[in-house]
């Protein structure tokens, strides 16, 4: 797989950015932002999936949005200093490029492309949290929980998931009891196979009838504000 947002950019804008990347392999679990850090560094995943966590004071955490070779994490801070705003986790093992946010900003400056594409990112990411916000309100816990496995099929390029029960429920807002009775459910009727902390997706269309609009609805955003740049799929 490839970054969109790299891969959208003119050979002479990418050009500017490419002395500076350097590779990364990102492993699950790994913490990368807390509510309140400084932004000094861009990730560009190639594959994977980093969650963006809206914590609360006693603890209490849910998912509301993620990022994938779709977009970046901390681009913002590519237009000036920026504070995180969510812890952003590791969710899945993943490939990314790294960049510090002194060196992009340099670069944005200088690059007309790379300012538009951080404007489109920024309302796609914007558009992706509030329907979140929405989501997690009005639709079941089943539902919710096999657009997540949707998205993140999107964004890996094999059909297990590693995620642990405690990952699941804060990504869902519920108990760790509820992750797993909704993935027995899940799994009777033949769409996953599931064992701790393991989940093999069997029918990807059965999936997408079980999964809220809401999967779709992200999707489309994406799309129209992030066009691909050459045929397929993030």
């Amino acid at each position: 797989m490839q970054n969109r947002l790299l891969a959208s950019l003119p050979r002479d804008d990418f050009a500017l950015i490419a002395p500076h990347l350097a590779s990364v392999d990102l492993e699950r679990g790994r913490l990368l932002y807390d509510p309140g850090d400084r932004i000094d560094t861009v990730y560009f995943p190639l594959d994977g999936v980093i969650s963006l966590m809206t914590l609360m004071e006693n603890g209490a955490a849910i998912e509301s949005a993620t990022i994938g070779p779709e977009g970046a994490l901390g681009l913002t801070a590519a237009v000036a200093p920026r504070q995180s705003l969510s812890r952003a986790i590791v969710q899945t093992p993943c490939r990314a490029c790294r960049i510090s946010a002194v060196q992009l900003h340099e670069v944005w400056e200088k690059s007309p492309k790379l300012r538009d594409l951080a404007d489109r990112h920024a309302e796609a990411l914007f558009g992706h949290a509030i329907q979140s916000v929405a989501c997690n309100a009005l639709h079941s816990v089943e539902a919710r929980f096999c657009r997540w496995l949707l998205t993140c099929h999107d964004r890996i390029s094999e059909d297990r998931v590693a995620l642990t029960q405690e990952f699941l429920a804060d990504m869902l807002g519920v108990q760790r009891t509820t992750v797993t009775a909704v993935a027995r459910t899940l799994q009777e009727k033949g769409v996953i196979r599931y064992r701790r902390g393991i989940v093999d997706i069997i029918d990807r269309p059965g999936l997408e009838a079980i999964a809220c609009e809401c999967y779709g609805a992200i999707r489309r955003t994406y799309e129209r504000l992030l066009p691909l740049p050459q045929a397929g799929s993030f």
